[in-house]
């Protein structure tokens, strides 16, 4: 059973001011994200279910057109397909579950 300590694992950007510690099982990819304060993720969508888990600071996530404030201890989830952005209202530590495993991240 494989062992991780994440702050061991290579830091890969995937946007300006977010950046990604990953995880991938056979089914699943964990991302361990800090995005910086101000930094924005565009809109965009992918055929991946994902949980969005804020672990530090605050969040704003815009799923189809909705905007929602997130903090620690919320749990947003995201069907496959659904357009959505945000940025980091403050720094913050969000860990993002996809399903199936992103082979874009790898």
């Amino acid at each position: 059973m494989p062992f991780f300590l994440v702050d061991t694992l290579p830091v890969r950007d995937l946007f300006p001011g977010l950046r990604a510690q990953l995880i991938h099982t056979d089914r699943v990819t964990h991302s361990w994200v800090t995005v910086d304060e101000g930094a924005v993720f565009p809109d965009h969508q992918h055929p991946h279910e994902q949980i969005v888990t804020v672990l530090e600071g605050e969040l704003e996530l815009v799923v189809e057109g909705t905007a929602h404030r997130l903090k620690p201890g919320s749990v947003f989830v995201i069907p496959p397909d659904v357009r959505h952005s945000g940025r980091g209202i403050t720094r913050c530590r969000v860990l993002d579950a996809f399903a199936p495993v992103r082979e874009d991240y790898r």
